[in-house]
């Protein structure tokens, strides 16, 4: 039988450095009332030039040397953004072009924060089909160009960057189970809106639209939620898990999530701090800091959760 693991891991981010200091010269906030509502200190912020596509290839540059692979040996492309270089054609074919890929199949996954462990599971599934080797799984955003940066509800929250895996067949399972879910009758708590004219009346500039305290709500019991059912699916205790990395999106909803599950925060990964909320980047950023920090190691059992608009949200089972 055909399993997957991740051969390769590698994150991008942006040279500027924006904190929480920074931002009360400009909107009516504070550095206490930042850190007091998400934990957040600081994130980075891309330059004009740079792009989904152009951080996403550097993250996956380093993904593919980490996993002692060149763009040749690569399959497929799948990148979440919920920021594309364009509408179409897909940041997906922009990275693919920039490494080198050649003909393959590249395209991008839609489900905000879900997105790259939506992209997981994709990938993992042509794996397991026997029909791929080698698939680039890539989580890429410059939030930084769609946040209104008058809005201090919101400003305060995103970052930009860039994390890629390599996911690669396997004789036993990497990617032991994943877990996916959405509901659209939350579509209107968390969103930005559609640029293409005529489609949202009154909205004269991409921004983003948030509901904090339902999204807080949800995204508590959803992730909770959608932990226990990959813990009971593979017969679990969270004392069996060795790291828990979670979207990194708001400390109190990291905090809430490990505490329903009864897990302490010395098994929890914790980036937000330093990257904010990067979307679908948060969960490679945060897997590649804590391994070059020397946290997650090989072998290392992880449990992965992510949840964003749409509401989609999801969960992955990996043994490192």
């Amino acid at each position: 039988m055909n399993y997957s693991k991740i051969s390769g891991i590698g994150s991008y981010l942006p040279e500027k450095i924006l904190t929480n200091f920074d931002l009360e010269k400009t909107v009516d906030t504070s550095n206490d009332w930042i850190i007091e509502r998400s934990g957040i200190e600081q994130r980075h912020i891309c330059e004009d030039h740079e792009t989904a596509s152009t951080m996403g290839t550097e993250a996956a540059k380093k993904a593919l040397e980490n996993a002692g692979l060149s763009a040749s040996d690569i399959d497929m492309v799948i990148l979440a953004t919920a920021t594309p270089d364009r509408l179409f054609p897909s940041s997906a074919c922009f990275v693919s072009r920039n490494l080198g890929c050649g003909n393959i199949p590249a395209f991008d996954v839609t489900a905000a924060c879900a997105g790259w462990v939506y992209g997981l599971s994709i990938a993992d599934q042509f794996i397991r089909g026997g029909i791929h080797k080698n698939i680039l799984v890539i989580g890429t955003e410059a939030l930084s160009k769609i946040v209104d940066w008058s809005d201090r509800s919101t400003c305060v929250l995103f970052g930009d960057g860039a994390g890629a895996a390599v996911l690669s067949a396997a004789d036993k399972p990497g990617i032991i189970s994943t877990h996916l879910h959405a509901d659209g009758q939350y579509v209107d708590l968390l969103y930005s809106p559609n640029m293409i004219r005529g489609q949202e009346e009154g909205v004269s500039q991409p921004k983003v639209f948030m509901t904090g305290n339902d999204v807080f709500k949800v995204a508590v019991k959803s992730l909770s939620s959608v932990v226990k059912e990959t813990m009971q699916a593979n017969d679990l205790q969270a004392d069996d898990v060795d790291w828990l990395v979670p979207h990194q999106a708001n400390l109190r909803i990291i905090q809430g999530t490990a505490k329903k599950l009864r897990m302490t925060m010395d098994k929890v990964i914790v980036t937000v701090n330093q990257h904010g909320n990067t979307s679908s980047a948060s969960i490679p950023l945060a897997m590649d800091y804590a391994i070059q920090k020397g946290q997650i190691k090989r072998g290392d059992k992880l449990l992965l959760e992510t949840f964003g608009g749409g509401f989609a949200w999801g969960a992955a089972l990996i043994e490192y």
